[in-house]
């Protein structure tokens, strides 16, 4: 860092297994991408390309490049992925992944129903050909899922071969793990946080709030995903006590002055 403060709490260094933020890359153009990593980078693990934005981005193979350069891995969002099953082309989504060097790739079924052992069986094969994340959640606001359900959802996937599992929240945060208003299902997140580890979750978190809640009850080294590319460096301020959110919060209330 570029200078020294004490009591400042420790976070792990890339490459890092958790304490993980996960970018949402909407579109930005080539020039955004190396502006935004040029300040963000060290503290950026993985960039999804959001929703269906890949197939519609020009220039995508450079734009893939300027993250290759700073080694932060890309996959395309869930909803591609769902594009392609329901259209009969899984294969055709290997061909694409290989054929753009993504070697991260996430299965969800947000917004088409999938027989659970189904997706089960795609993320099984899909980890032999790289890193798999798998989404848990629907984007209907109105398809509410029972904690019970979440857990074991989440433990079968991670069974099946995902490097982590993803709790649902859309781009908004207002859907999944969050009521409409955006506010936390607390209940649900603590019950899903006894039975599946934290560090295997990556909890979609937009808005600020929710970011806060994540850092408040798992700590600094929280995964969180769906951050806007300008929310980053504020985000790991927040993660260190360096936002008045969380200014106490790693503080010993013994000898800070």
């Amino acid at each position: 860092m570029n200078f020294n403060l004490t009591q400042i709490p420790e976070r792990t260094v890339k490459p890092r297994t958790y304490g993980l933020t996960m970018v949402m890359d909407k579109g930005l153009s080539v020039e955004e991408v190396k502006n935004f990593l040029s300040i963000a980078h060290p503290h950026v693990d993985i960039v999804k390309l959001g929703f269906g934005t890949s197939y519609v981005t020009p220039v995508l193979r450079e734009k893939l490049e300027v993250y290759k350069q700073f080694d932060i891995p890309v996959y395309f969002g869930g909803t591609l992925f769902e594009a392609f099953l329901i259209r009969n082309q899984f294969d055709d989504y290997i061909n694409v992944c290989k054929d753009y060097g993504i070697t991260y790739m996430e299965v969800s079924d947000g917004s088409i129903e999938i027989p659970h052992a189904e997706k089960c069986g795609y993320i099984e094969k899909l980890t032999k050909h790289g890193t798999v994340l798998s989404e848990v959640g629907s984007k209907d606001a109105t398809h509410i899922i029972p904690p019970y359900k979440w857990i074991e959802l989440m433990r079968a996937e991670l069974e099946a071969g995902s490097s982590y599992v993803i709790a649902e929240a859309r781009e908004a945060g207002n859907v999944g793990i969050y009521r409409g208003t955006g506010e936390v299902r607390e209940g649900l997140v603590q019950e899903i946080l006894t039975q599946i580890p934290g560090d295997r979750i990556i909890w979609e978190a937009p808005q600020k709030a929710q970011q806060l809640y994540f850092i408040n009850l798992v700590g600094p080294n929280v995964n969180l995903g769906n951050i806007a590319p300008s929310e980053v460096i504020p985000l790991e301020s927040m993660k260190i006590g360096l936002r008045g959110d969380t200014f106490h919060m790693f503080l010993d209330k013994h000898s800070a002055k």
